[in-house]
């Protein structure tokens, strides 16, 4: 997948004129990539549409427009975007209680430790997911991490093929399990696909 360059980027009064339309578009982009797996994990499959959406959205929200700042807003969600034969997330951990939120972050550390989350594909096995560094430590979890899931050639193969999809949690305070709807496979096919 093609990664963003500057020149992609509205400066502020063009991204005005379209924000509203772009906005409903992400919404529902959104809504197809993203899985919920229980009451607590949810996990928003990234693409260069969801991070261009960042990068405007950051861009607007700062008053951004020093073309050195904007590069590295763009070179900062990048990072998001999937190299070929991956896949790219956000998973939030998500908590509603405001009382109980660090309780629950606390009872959830280990959660981005590896073979903790991944895709279950049956006899193709299972691509674990690859936490970025730097948002937890041995005492603290944050809410919102990224990761990549990487895909052998016959994994790539079997997401599509196989029955049923799956995408595990399997962490000791948290143990869940989420069937892939057909729309959010075939978007994410597209990721793989490069």
């Amino acid at each position: 997948m093609q990664k963003l360059t500057i020149h992609d980027v509205k400066d502020l009064v063009e991204y005005e004129k379209v924000r509203d339309s772009f906005r409903r578009r992400i919404i529902e982009t959104k809504a197809r990539r993203r899985v919920t797996v229980g009451d607590r994990v949810s996990l928003v499959f990234e693409n260069r549409e969801t991070a261009l959406s960042q990068v405007q959205e950051m861009v607007r929200a700062e008053r951004i427009v020093d073309p050195e700042k904007i590069q590295f807003e763009v070179d900062t969600y990048n990072a998001l975007i999937p190299a070929p034969g991956e896949l790219s997330a956000t998973l939030f951990i998500e908590i509603t209680d405001a009382a109980d939120i660090r309780r629950e972050l606390d009872r959830l550390i280990g959660l981005d430790a590896p073979g903790v989350v991944w895709f279950d594909l049956g006899a193709a096995g299972r691509a674990d997911g690859l936490f970025e560094a730097g948002h937890s430590n041995e005492e603290r979890i944050s809410a919102v991490h990224y990761v990549k899931f990487p895909f052998s050639p016959a994994q790539r193969a079997a997401f599509l093929q196989i029955p049923e999809l799956f995408l595990v949690v399997d962490h000791p305070a948290y143990r869940h399990r989420a069937s892939i709807a057909d729309v959010t496979r075939r978007a994410l096919a597209e990721d793989l696909a490069g």
